[in-house]
Formats: C-alpha cells, structure tokens, sequence
C-alpha cells in the first residue's frame, strides 16, 4: 500500500538506502577480505637483519686492518719519541698479557690497537643502543636494538686519540639530529655516522676528532699521509717511507678504518654479492675521481703539490675507497633509480678530489663529497623520474 505525503517520501528513502546497501554489502567484505590487514610481505629472505649481518661482514677486514695499524701507527709514534712501554692503563694490560711493547711484534700492535677502537665502539654502541630504546618508546614500538652498523662505520671514520665523550656526543648527534627526529631506520636522508662526524668537525675544530692530524691518547702522533701530500707534495710521502703498496692495504696515518682500499675491495665484493649495495653507486665514484684527479693533474701542475697526486694514488690515500663501497652506498641517503645511481656516484667522486685539491684544511673530503651528494639524492631521483615521464607522454602523443 502507498503512504502518502513526506512519511511515504521518507519510507521510500530509507528502502532505496537498503536496497543499496544489501547489493555493496558482499563487495565490501570481498574488499575487506582482499586487504592487507597486517604489516606488509617479505618478497624473500632478505630483511633488514640480514643486510646488517652482511654489512658486518663486510666491514670485518677494514676492522682487522684497522686493529693492526692504529698499533703500528701508535708504535711508531712511541719509538719516534723514544718510549720503550705504553704508558696508563693500555700499557699495563699489554703487560699483564706477556705482549711487552707495542712494537714486539705482530700480535702486540693488534693489541694494541684494540684498546683504542674498542673503548670507542663500545661507547658508540651504548649511546646509540640508548637513543633508540627511547625513541621506540615515545613511538610505542618494539626496540630494534643497537644501531650495529651506524656505530662500527662512525668508529672506523674517526681518529684513534678522539675523547670518548666526544664519541658519544657525536653518536647522540647523529642519530638523533640526522635519523631518529626524521622517523627512524629508513627515513633520514643523511648518513648518520656522517652528520656526527661532521658535528664534530664544526662543534671542536682543533681538537683531534676534527684535526687531520693523526692522533693517539699517549700524547704521540703525526701528520696524516694527505696532509703530508698538502704541505709538501709526493715527495714528502717518499720521505716517511709511504709506498703505494702499503697505502693500498692500508698501513697508512688516517682515521681508525678508511685507509685500506684492499680491505674496502673484499667488503665490496661481499655487498654485491650479496645485493646489500649498489654496485652501479661504487663504479660511479671510482669513475668520476679517476677522471676528476686526471683533469686536475692536467690543468693544476703549477697550482700546489696536491694538484699533481696521480689518479691511483687518490684511490688508495684517505677514505676514497671506503666512501665509494660503505658510505656512498647507504641504501637510505643515497640516490634509488639506477640512472640516479650513476649521477650521484658521478657527483660524489669528482666532489671528493676537488675537496682534496681546493680545500687544505680538510684534505681528505670525503665527509663533505658524501653528504653533499645525500643531499642531492631526492632530487637527482625527481629530475630521472620527471625526465623519464616526459618521454613516455611524448611517445604516447605521437
């Protein structure tokens, strides 16, 4: 029967509205049934553990490299100023374990240099483990622990004399400042280990964390080989003994653990194999410093000694061979789209040898080429995306 007047408009309103919703209903839980309601799928067995472990891994022969050297360096440091045993409470410990001085032998200078790089990794995974227990906290997630691999790279980059306190204000700088307030793991667009680094080189100028001066904690140091490459040109290495052999495998004045190209090869090849890294990002860097350094050494002969430091040279001196495969290759900060890839790693080699010949006071450059080209990153991957886009639509309009 018809009810006439609004209460008719009304009952045919209201059978209208549940006659659409009887016919959206099966879709909406075939819709409901079809959507995700969990966290999204891995595609294989590759998570982020398991890039951390192979990134270790990786790392491993730059850490060995690092514990021989820093010793060496240290030794040389003693006998230079004529010290027969380690003072403080590093010398004792080598004592206690039968190993005598720092330059006894082998296993002496690797001993002795993990009583520095062990104090500062230690500390570096301490603060940083601190800050991302609470910054899961105020989130309301899970802790994902210590942040392994930030710690251990921002270990290798710095001197071996840096004061421990500036180890953990540099780490709580980083991870917070240029990781953790962006959102955390996957969401910085800095390298964090580098924007610690690089706190410290603007916060203490003059204090070893920042100098390019080679420093230990006994008071006992020296100049860095590109340092020494700035104020008085090849010859000077020639002067210390320097060969490039040796600065190849890394027995070289520098930070804790960038100064070996050889053990920086044997880690890219595990974060290729692996797929941890972008091999194009690597090539890239190699590509734009060989080419860089010949057009230097081909236009700036009469500039300064550094103008003329061959090509292979740069490779090996420094931390060029440890930003191309560690630094450079942050899968977060660095460019994502293979044509990007070639640009920014283009970008970040050619930046480091103009750093080294343009900027005395920090000669190596690889810290200001890196996170220069972190910055660039998003917008070198818009400008392939915009560029591949137009020529799509240019070949649909034709």
């Amino acid at each position: 029967m018809r009810v006439p007047g609004r209460a008719g408009s009304a009952l045919n309103r209201q059978g209208l509205a549940g006659a659409i919703e009887g016919l959206l209903r099966p879709r909406a839980a075939l819709a409901h049934a079809m959507t995700t309601q969990t966290g999204p799928h891995l595609r294989d067995s590759v998570n982020l553990p398991t890039l951390r472990l192979w990134m270790v891994i990786a790392l491993a022969p730059c850490v060995l490299i690092a514990f021989y050297n820093t010793g060496h360096q240290a030794g040389l440091g003693m006998s230079r100023l004529g010290l027969d045993t380690l003072p403080g409470w590093r010398g004792a410990l080598l004592e206690a374990l039968g190993l005598g001085g720092p330059m006894s032998g082998t296993a002496a200078a690797i001993m002795h240099g993990m009583l520095y790089v062990l104090p500062i990794l230690g500390i570096a995974v301490i603060v940083g483990g601190f800050w991302r227990q609470a910054f899961a906290r105020l989130r309301g997630r899970r802790s994902g622990g210590a942040p392994i691999v930030t710690a251990l790279i921002f270990t290798l980059i710095l001197p071996p004399g840096a004061p421990l306190w500036q180890v953990a204000l540099g780490t709580s700088f980083g991870l917070v400042i240029g990781k953790e307030i962006f959102g955390g793991t996957g969401k910085n667009f800095m390298n964090p280990a580098l924007v610690g680094l690089a706190f410290l080189y603007l916060a203490y100028p003059n204090d070893p964390a920042a100098n390019p001066i080679w420093a230990s904690g006994a008071g006992y140091g020296g100049t860095g080989a590109l340092g020494q490459v700035a104020g008085g040109g090849m010859d000077a290495l020639l002067r210390a003994g320097l060969t490039w052999q040796r600065s190849f495998v890394g027995i070289e004045p520098d930070a804790i653990g960038v100064s070996s190209a050889a053990g920086c090869l044997l880690g890219a090849a595990v974060l290729i194999a692996t797929g941890a890294a972008s091999w194009r990002i690597m090539l890239a860097v190699l590509i734009g410093g060989v080419a860089t350094a010949l057009l230097v050494n081909f236009l700036g002969r009469e500039a300064g000694p550094i103008f003329s430091v061959p090509w292979y040279w740069h490779l090996s001196l420094g931390g060029f061979a440890f930003g191309a495969v560690f630094l450079a290759t942050d899968p977060v900060s660095a460019a994502s789209t293979n044509a990007g890839r070639w640009i920014y790693g283009l970008l970040i080699g050619a930046m480091i040898v103009l750093v080294r010949v343009a900027n005395p006071a920090h000669p190596d450059g690889v810290l200001m080429a890196v996170l220069l080209g972190n910055v660039f990153a998003p917008l070198i991957d818009f400008g392939v995306v915009w560029v591949n886009i137009r020529r799509r639509a240019r070949r649909i309009v034709r």
